[in-house]
């Protein structure tokens, strides 16, 4: 899932003086020092877009224009933004801008409407993301895109089957607002909810993560309490999201009452003890007023008994109130020994943890035929582990304790 990464600043740009022959430009260091991304549209703001255009030397409603040929005609390619003259079209081509749009490799979709996505990025990495339609009793349709903010994931987790699959590099910014814009094209219909919880550990992405948040609240005007970033825990991450006061929700993954229980499942635990992570959940929660969600695989046999709802009632009821427990049914995975609890065991956890004040809801198995339901995001085209890339692998696999 997800953690804070080291944001690595090109060394060099490309010059632009040559994109508009007959204008000396000087590129302002705010458009153009980012990563390997630096020339890439998307995800830049309407003021950067605007900027842009006049560091080409053109009035700067062409930088409104370029914002809406991104985020609402979702052009892809800079020669068929024909709204702009062909100076500057060439201009933008010449000094190394893309749009940073990739194309959809594979997409599989399930007998309930559900929607997975193999995008093919730039260096030839799939990565995947999920659109969920759900139609209310009133026949409105939300529709929720699951995003990915890894190329894999680093931490493991015993029952996920994306972390079997290794660990490549982050992704940057745009690859994630990619993903959204994808899948609002491929349903036709504007994207209502986005969950940080495909590919990946969010926190050890966070940079990126907060970046790809902003663009998709400003740019793509997807409200911010419509969306949830979810995480298994990492050290110093949650404090540090709660410093930049979101009215996103913060989605736990707990998986266990008790820290001996979640090290078995979740073994990047060992860096985090439980206490520290609730009270980073509680001080969270003070300090945006957004409850914190906790997600609980339920998986049979070995954390979905009546003893272990109550002591997951205990726990949460010692830090407070302010949070929502959403119970999760294990979703089958190859190469796992682990079993989906029957829903009588499902009904019983729900019922211990709802008789002590703990508000709880079971998530609806969604695109499991698909091979898309959460904990199945795995590349089937993938043949053998993910290598790390040298550049984003080491500074990240290194997680702090917290004491």
């Amino acid at each position: 899932m997800a953690l804070v990464v080291h944001y690595l600043c090109s060394s060099s740009t490309i010059p632009l003086a040559r994109a508009v022959r007959s204008r000396a430009l000087t590129i302002k260091s705010s458009i153009v020092k980012t990563t390997t991304d630096s020339h890439v549209l998307l995800g830049m703001s309407e003021l950067d877009l605007q900027q842009l255009a006049l560091n080409f030397g053109q009035q700067s409603y062409r930088g409104k224009q370029l914002h809406q040929l991104l985020y609402k005609r979702k052009v892809k390619q800079i020669q068929d933004f024909t709204h702009l003259p062909l100076p500057f079209r060439n201009g933008l081509e010449e000094a190394g801008w893309t749009v940073g749009r990739s194309p959809i490799h594979k997409s599989v979709t399930a007998a309930d409407g559900t929607i997975k996505l193999l995008i093919k990025l730039e260096d030839g990495r799939l990565v995947e993301t999920v659109g969920i339609p759900v139609e209310d009793k009133k026949g409105s349709v939300r529709l929720t895109a699951c995003v990915s903010s890894q190329v894999g994931c680093p931490l493991r987790c015993s029952f996920c089957a994306t972390g079997k699959g290794g660990f490549s590099r982050n992704l940057r910014r745009h690859e994630i607002v990619e993903q959204v814009l994808a899948i609002e094209e491929l349903f036709k219909r504007r994207v209502t909810n986005v969950v940080f919880m495909g590919m990946g550990e969010p926190m050890l992405n966070l940079k990126e993560v907060l970046g790809a948040h902003q663009c998709l609240n400003k740019d793509v005007q997807i409200g911010q309490r419509m969306m949830t970033i979810s995480t298994v825990g990492v050290p110093n991450t949650i404090k540090k999201l709660a410093s930049h006061k979101l009215q996103s929700t913060l989605a736990l993954s707990l998986h266990a009452p008790n820290q001996k229980l979640r090290e078995q499942i979740v073994p990047s635990a060992k860096s985090y003890p439980l206490n520290a992570i609730m009270k980073d959940c509680r001080d969270y929660f003070l300090e945006t007023s957004r409850r914190v969600s906790f997600e609980y695989t339920l998986l049979a046999g070995v954390n979905d008994a009546v003893e272990h709802a109550k002591e997951l009632a205990e726990l949460l009821n010692e830090w407070g109130r302010g949070h929502h427990v959403n119970l999760i049914p294990f979703n089958p995975v190859e190469g796992t020994e682990y079993r989906r609890p029957y829903r009588k065991a499902v009904l019983a956890f729900t019922a211990i943890l709802e008789s002590r004040k703990i508000t709880t809801s079971v998530r609806q198995t969604r695109g499991l035929d698909a091979n898309a339901a959460c904990g199945q995001l795995r590349n089937e085209f993938q043949k053998s582990p993910l290598l790390p890339s040298s550049d984003d692998m080491q500074p990240q696999v290194k997680i702090p304790v917290a004491c």
